[in-house]
Formats: structure tokens, sequence, C-alpha cells
């Protein structure tokens, strides 16, 4: 895969930033939010700050990883740009901190998002310096994948499309997994092809009142045949997530089962054919949900159509109903309409895809023809 160029994106935000001072905002910014600080720098720690102004730059972290940082940066070239601080406490992190800052006065406004800042911690740095809540410029800036961002996330895609093949065979055995052990077993197949780790505690929802909750934690129940099953699986590499979601049935369907799942990937090809540069995010889920509306199932819909995925797995943009969100091109988003009730279980197709100059290109793979599963259980 391609090298990241973190030194590009540091001068990437030291240009908004000299934008943002020639509007009367200040030149400089405290960078708290740690996917903020990994995207610019690369630094998937726990504890660092970054300072960024138009002009410099400055970067501490704890003794627990400064050879390790000193070694990324000379690796990517970021430090030519970047001034790296040590310390081993956090007292002495924080006045490295202030020092780059502009000491200890309070003549010279600094930009921070209170957003990403408890308010203690707020206080805390506004009784040394003159914070000013702006919204982080980086914020915006790392929502556009750029092509080796895209590489990641596509390897991810991949991966799970490739983890999920492979796992399915347990769903034809004579003895049907738990939810646990099927969970376990997609996950260490990640792993085993190239993948940091799942992108989530892997969802594994089966059964009449299981596959009924989007969000359900994978338990020891075991899997019954004639059952629904929602399985939500996404691969973590370098730091960039993966994002899909595939339903079945366990055995043959019922025509009530089928006509469902039918109906509902009707409803994801609507949303996938409006979804494209210039569209408003809302209009993605508007178009999935009038479907659903109008079959008399909108209470069967519980959640909103689709969220953006990069370094984290819930980013703006977010296809929902109130979005003011407009597709960019260089977005990574899902399409994931749900029908969920208890008693009959839920169902959800969810794929990953690139917005585009001219639409879009889908990034997951694995089939979704109906019943979505190779062949039924042999019981």
């Amino acid at each position: 895969m391609d090298q990241i160029d973190y030194a590009g994106r540091l001068r990437r935000v030291q240009t908004v930033l000299g934008e943002r001072a020639s509007l009367g905002q200040p030149r400089i910014f405290l960078v708290t939010d740690p996917v903020s600080i990994r995207w610019t720098t690369g630094f998937g720690g726990s504890s660092a700050w970054l300072v960024i102004a138009d002009s410099f730059a400055a970067f501490g972290t704890d003794g627990r990883y400064l050879e390790r940082v000193e070694a990324e940066f000379a690796l990517s070239g970021l430090d030519e740009f970047l001034e790296v601080c040590g310390a081993s406490t956090r007292a002495e992190m924080d006045d490295q901190m202030f020092a780059r800052l502009g000491g200890s006065g309070h003549d010279l406004a600094v930009g921070c998002s209170a957003a990403q800042v408890t308010h203690s911690r707020w206080s805390e740095i506004a009784s040394k310096v003159c914070l000013v809540d702006e919204v982080d410029p980086v914020i915006h800036l790392r929502r556009r994948k750029d092509p080796a961002e895209i590489q990641r996330i596509e390897r991810a895609a991949s991966i799970a499309d490739q983890a999920l093949a492979e796992t399915l065979g347990l769903l034809t055995t004579a003895v049907l997994p738990t939810e646990m052990e099927f969970r376990t077993e997609i996950e260490y197949r990640m792993r085993q092809l190239g993948a940091d780790g799942p992108s989530y505690d892997t969802i594994v929802a089966c059964g009449p009142d299981h596959a009924a909750r989007p969000h359900h934690e994978a338990t020891r129940r075991q899997m019954k045949v004639g059952e629904t099953l929602v399985i939500d699986v996404g691969a973590l590499v370098d730091g960039y997530h993966s994002d899909m979601t595939r339903s079945f049935v366990l055995g043959e369907p019922t025509q009530h089962q089928r006509d469902l799942y039918d109906f509902l990937a009707e409803v994801q090809a609507a949303g996938l054919a409006v979804a494209g540069p210039g569209v408003m995010a809302c209009e993605v889920d508007a178009a999935c949900r009038k479907m659903v509306t109008e079959h008399g199932l909108a209470d069967w819909y519980l959640h909103s159509t689709g969220h953006g995925v990069g370094l984290v797995i819930h980013e703006n943009p977010f296809s929902a109903p109130r979005s003011s969100d407009e597709l960019e091109v260089g977005d990574v988003v899902t399409v994931e309409p749900g029908l969920y009730r208890a008693g009959f279980g839920g169902l959800r197709i969810e794929d990953l895809l690139l917005i585009t100059e001219h639409g879009h290109r889908i990034l997951t793979h694995t089939s979704k023809d109906s019943p979505c599963l190779p062949s039924p259980p042999t019981i």
C-alpha cells in the first residue's frame, strides 16, 4: 500500500490556519482529538498533544512513546516539519505544551475545539492561555479520503468479505454454532488474513429477539434452523475501518422471510441509486425510508440509513432524516437499511461505498442474493 503523506497533511492544516488568521481567527490551534492527531501524524498512542500554527508545529508525548514517535516521524519525513517534545510526567508535558502555545500569558489567542475536551481540562488550559472555541481544522480535511486511505479501507473490506466467506460453512453444519463461536471464528480469520483486528465487536445476532436488536452483543445462545441471522462485520487495517452487514435465514426461508428480504434488497438498491456527489445525505435516507413507510413497515425501521467510515467507524457524513451533510467526492459511506421486529427477528443489508465524481463505487462484495446462504444446514 502507498505510504501516507503525513508531512503533506500537516501543511494542509497549516494552510487552513493561515486562511483563518487572515479572517481574524487564531493562527495557532491546539489539537486534542486523538483521531485528528493520528490523521495528521500517524501517531495512534494514548497520550499526546499537537500544536499547529501557520508557520510551525510541535508534538508532545510521554516517555512510553517517545522513541517510537521519533522513529516513525523520521520514516515519514515529519521530523523535518514537526518539533517533537518528550516528557516523563503529565505536568512536564503540559509545561512544554504551554510554552509552544505562547507562554503563560493571555495575549495570544489559541484555537481549540471545546467539543473534544472535558470542561475541567478546558478550564485547566484556559487558566494559562487564551482559549477560543474553534472547529478542529482537521475534521473536514480528514473526511475526504485520499488514495492511500482508500487502499487501506478497500483492503479492510476485502478481508471482511473473505473472512465471512470462509466462516459461512459453520452455518451449514449439523450442529450450529453459538453467536459467540461464530463471532470468534470470523474475527480470528480476519486477523489471519492480515487485519489488525475487527473494526468493532462483530455483531452476530440470531433468533426472534436477538436479531431484532440492531446492535446486539453476541451471546452463548446456539443458532437454530428457521431463524434470521444478522452479521455485521468489519476489519481494521492500519487504523482504517470497513463495515458490512449481511443477513441470512438458517435453513429454508418461509415465504414471509423471503418476501421481507427481497423487499429490503430493493430498499437498499434505492438508497444506492441515490448516493453520489452533491446529493444531500438525508436524500439517501429518504429514498429508503419512503419505501419502507409506504410498505407499512415504518416502525420496523429503527436507525438511520448510513454514516461515514474512516479512522472512526461512525463519522460524517450521516445519512439521517435531519442530516445537513452533502455527499462529496472522496467520502466513504455506508448504505444500510434494516427491518427489525421482536418475535420475527431482523434483516439488514449494508454496503460500504466510495463517492466518486460520477456516482459511487461499492467496496464490499459479498453476495446479497436471497436467502444469502450457500446451502441450508444439514440437520
